[in-house]
């Protein structure tokens, strides 16, 4: 038998090896930022956010890209200085405008002096301008732009402006190169308050926020290092919503986990005991619902879009390294501040933990009538989901900003000046010894009003054409499809085309990813909560979400915000994000009425009380995610704004129409059935009873 000594010894060295545990795991973070945070800080220089970044290698746009860049001088830039006056250019203008342009021609290589074309009303005055001087350097092509804004200028109502697709793409490098620090403070800023609140301590919230600034100095480092590596395409877009999904998603782990663990200060006398105890009770199903958030996210990588190829394992990494940090440095932290982190309501040992009542009245709403509650919430979602038919048509290039830059000043007034006249040229490279014959089948094309011969090298010959057409409309785009028909062997680009190719590479990318995603994440669910009924039940749920969440867009997206067409991307990747947040939150807390029904609790009795235990701290986590994607609506560019408002909504249906009431009311409705096929589901046999003993008599 082990004496009181030993017993004493074996409980100090125990003690000793946890108060080191912390600081090791402090010092191992430590270690891990000093290696990241030279990579976190590079990320920006390999962002891509040109429109051919975006598309897959195999588009049609994309190889006359490829083989601009091997032309003599690279790819080109091609620009279209704009001179306006609303009553009529006068001759001063007009020798001004002569002069100005000749001042751009002297000091940079022109492919062919600029030459004026006058509107029919005489208000305008276009220039168009191509060069390959920049080459492929944006800061290269950066400075030209800027160079000819500040040698082109009006005045005294005469006003310029500089557009083409050229400027677009400065214009839109621009505006994505300055997200990074005010999405980052925006972000930061939300998360505070909301955490101030759900704490209500001076002191709390900054951890788990401080937490959340190192994970994503991290996953900087490491999306760094996978570019690096195996070429993975880093956008504006991927990079803004890693960093909102590891502060979002990293405060709700924070949320569950710090919730748990002040519960578990009430039962334990030392704080390190108090933290063992949360993190089994809750690292479970923060592993299970973070690697479904991972595993759907994942399956982006089936994507022929570039940019949500590349958007795939970005977010895993943002959510994968959120976990790490919260199940290690965020208790590490925790555990050596002590129950003094959550002053002034400090949890004393051997109290009651405090429940809220909201959510017991919410569940017995639910509790008491599941199928009036299930049928009125699919019937409201199913209404909302006729919103998308309203939703706007797709985004041109000049309607990507929410703000009016340069350049998108200068294709409105092309527009109004030049009503059925292309202002951006469609790119065709053919062979060389092939370029006369396709020249003349270029003319002779229906929707064709000029083409002339460009650059040639390495075997190829580039065409620049002119559609009769305005930019990225309908009869651009007949224009573009009766170039494809008619030149086989050639390739057919330029701004009006990639758009299009965005289009066809995004409905073929939401025909094959979302299946994958909702098999992967079905199949996930079903080895977790050992049913086939819950997970089904989970997935249709999110999908209902997702539904209402695009039909509420398409009731608010041009009337309240103002935007004309929606992004290519946003309904799959709106998609992939809210069905993997959405069953994040359902595994945590369907995994809480498992746990319950497993204690031997009644069906109803089981579903009410997870809701009662779980449903404060997934509504707090619900609040904080959507308002991080919220942040992103105060973003200047239109597909940031759509995927941060549809996800936002979607998060909030989820939370407090979804989770709250329709699966509660199911599984009130279901009964075991729920749990089907598992052992779960069958009813437990009462015990038998037990024969009185025998007597002896007397």
């Amino acid at each position: 038998m082990r004496s009181a000594a030993q017993d004493s010894g074996g409980r100090t060295r125990t003690v000793s090896r946890w108060r080191l545990l912390p600081w090791a795991v402090v010092a191992l973070w430590a270690a891990a930022m000093a290696l990241a945070g030279p990579s976190a800080g590079r990320l920006g220089d390999v962002q891509v956010n040109r429109a051919v970044d975006y598309l897959p290698a195999s588009a049609d746009s994309t190889q006359v890209a490829s083989i601009q860049d091997a032309l003599p001088g690279g790819e080109s830039t091609d620009l279209v200085l704009v001179y306006h006056r609303d009553s009529g250019l006068t001759a001063a203008d007009r020798a001004l405008a002569d002069r100005q342009t000749a001042e751009v021609a002297a000091g940079h290589t022109l492919g062919a002096p600029p030459r004026a074309v006058p509107s029919k009303d005489g208000t305008t005055l276009m220039y168009p301008v191509s060069t390959t001087e920049p080459g492929q350097d944006d800061e290269a092509r950066t400075a030209l732009v800027d160079d000819v804004r500040e040698t082109v200028r009006g005045g005294d109502g005469l006003s310029v402006a500089v557009g083409g697709p050229g400027a677009l793409t400065v214009d839109a490098q621009k505006v994505y190169g300055s997200l990074g620090g005010p999405l980052l403070y925006t972000t930061v800023a939300v998360v505070a308050v909301l955490l101030i609140l759900i704490y209500r301590s001076p002191l709390l919230w900054l951890v788990p926020l401080g937490v959340a600034g190192v994970a994503d100095a991290l996953s900087m480092g490491v999306v760094h290092a996978l570019n690096r590596a195996f070429d993975v395409t880093v956008t504006g877009q991927s990079s803004a919503v890693m960093t909102i999904l590891v502060f979002g998603a990293g405060t709700d782990y924070a949320l569950l986990l710090v919730s748990r663990y002040r519960e578990e200060l009430t039962r334990a006398e030392r704080p390190h005991e108090a933290m063992a105890a949360a993190l089994r009770g809750c690292g479970p199903a923060v592993l299970a619902s973070s690697g479904t958030v991972a595993a759907g996210l994942l399956c982006l990588l089936a994507a022929d879009l570039s940019s949500s190829r590349g958007m795939g394992p970005i977010a895993a990494v943002g959510v994968l390294c959120a976990l790490l940090a919260m199940l290690t440095l965020l208790p590490a932290v925790l555990v050596l501040l002590g129950r003094r982190v959550f002053w002034p309501l400090v949890p004393v040992y051997g109290s009651e933990p405090r429940r809220r009542s909201l959510f017991a009245a919410m569940g017995g709403s639910a509790g008491r009538r599941p199928v009036a509650v299930l049928v009125t919430g699919g019937v409201l979602l199913g209404a909302l989901s006729l919103g998308v038919l309203n939703l706007p048509g797709d985004l041109k290039q000049e309607d990507s900003f929410t703000t009016k830059p340069d350049s998108v000043a200068a294709m409105a007034t092309l527009a109004d000046a030049y009503p059925g006249r292309s202002s951006q040229p469609i790119a065709v490279t053919t062979r060389t010894e092939r370029a006369a014959e396709t020249l003349a089948q270029v003319r002779a094309t229906e929707g064709v009003a000029a083409a002339e011969r460009g650059r040639s090298g390495g075997g190829w010959t580039e065409l620049s054409v002119t559609a009769a057409a305005a930019p990225e409309s309908a009869g651009e785009k007949a224009t573009v499809l009766a170039l494809r028909e008619r030149l086989p062997g050639s390739h057919v680009g330029g701004p009006g085309a990639q758009q299009m190719d965005l289009e066809t590479a995004g409905t073929r990318d939401l025909r094959v990813v979302v299946p994958l995603v909702l098999l992967s994440v079905l199949l996930i669910l079903i080895a977790l909560l050992r049913s086939l009924v819950a997970p089904l039940l989970l997935v249709a749920a999110v999908v209902a979400v997702w539904g209402a969440s695009l039909g509420i867009g398409g009731l608010l997206f041009e009337p309240l915000l103002g935007l004309k067409g929606t992004d290519p991307g946003l309904p799959l990747l709106s998609f992939v994000f809210l069905v993997a947040l959405g069953v994040d939150y359902g595994i945590f807390l369907m995994h809480r009425v498992r746990e319950e029904a497993r204690r031997g609790a009644e069906p109803t009795e089981a579903a009410l009380t997870a809701l009662r235990t779980t449903g404060g701290v997934i509504a707090s986590a619900g609040l904080v995610l959507a308002a991080t994607f919220a942040v992103l609506t105060n973003m200047p560019l239109a597909g940031l704004v759509e995927m941060g408002f549809v996800i936002a909504v979607g998060v909030l249906l989820d939370t407090f129409l979804v989770r709250t009431y329709l699966v509660t009311s199911a599984s009130v409705a279901l009964q075991r059935r729920i749990w089907w096929p598992g052992a779960l589901s069958r009813t437990p046999e009462a015990p038998a009873p037990r024969a009185p003993e025998p007597v002896e008599a007397p």
